[in-house]
């Protein structure tokens, strides 16, 4: 068994890449609801900004092409650069490799568009000049139609890629409940977008745990009236 395979996911041993995360790239995905896109996106970054694991974020012919990278994911990193590039495949750019490079970390988090172009390439890349391991995002990633994107997925995980989902990611990283330094901002990550395991969550910390409810401005509750 490759032992690379059996190894966890810890927020020491990894970096994330967030390739291309924008308008024009999302108009053309059909692979998965856009919106649930944009939504697992945003928990995935939240994911690295929480563990304080070094991310990387690519944007291809922004101006004249792709728009401006969501801004929900710019907001996550306020000081990231943007690494702005013309090529299909991240990996070629230099400014890409430098960036993740420096982080001295060879488990590179992935979440892209289009899975069937700049996912792959970057992947099949990395792997072969680099020596990195993938992990691809399925669910935070995506394609120009089901068949590209699973299609895809199915190429790049015979070449070695370790297939991921956002959600997967974030609870293998926190790993142990007991872990209360991170705790809070993983159920807060878990309210805002982990769909019904959220609300769960929420109904948990105030139906069983009597907490307040997660609202800024709290409603008055007005008693029923009986009808007449």
């Amino acid at each position: 068994m490759n032992k690379i395979l059996l190894e966890q996911l810890t927020p020491l041993n990894c970096q994330f890449i967030f390739i291309d995360q924008q308008p024009q790239m999302a108009f053309g995905v059909q692979s998965i609801d856009r919106q649930s896109l944009k939504n697992n996106v945003v928990g995935l970054a939240k994911t690295a900004k929480i563990f304080n694991i070094p991310t990387t974020i690519t944007a291809v012919e922004t101006e004249s092409f792709s728009g401006h990278t969501y801004p929900e994911l710019l907001d996550v990193f306020p000081d990231a650069p943007i690494l702005e590039r013309t090529s299909m495949n991240s990996w070629d750019d230099q400014k890409v490799r430098d960036s993740l490079a420096k982080n001295n970390r060879k488990k590179i988090i992935v979440s892209g568009l289009w899975t069937e172009v700049c996912n792959n390439s970057f992947a099949f890349s990395a792997m072969l000049e680099g020596g990195y391991e993938i992990y691809m995002v399925a669910d935070a990633s995506g394609g120009t139609s089901k068949e590209a994107h699973d299609y895809s997925m199915q190429r790049m995980i015979q070449a070695g890629v370790i297939p991921v989902t956002w959600q997967q990611v974030l609870l293998e990283l926190q790993r142990d409940w007991a872990r209360r330094d991170t705790y809070d901002a993983v159920m807060d990550i878990v309210r805002e977008h982990s769909g019904a395991y959220g609300m769960g969550v929420d109904y948990a910390y105030t139906m069983v745990h009597q907490a307040a409810q997660r609202t800024k401005n709290p409603h008055e509750m007005l008693a029923p009236v009986a009808a007449k």
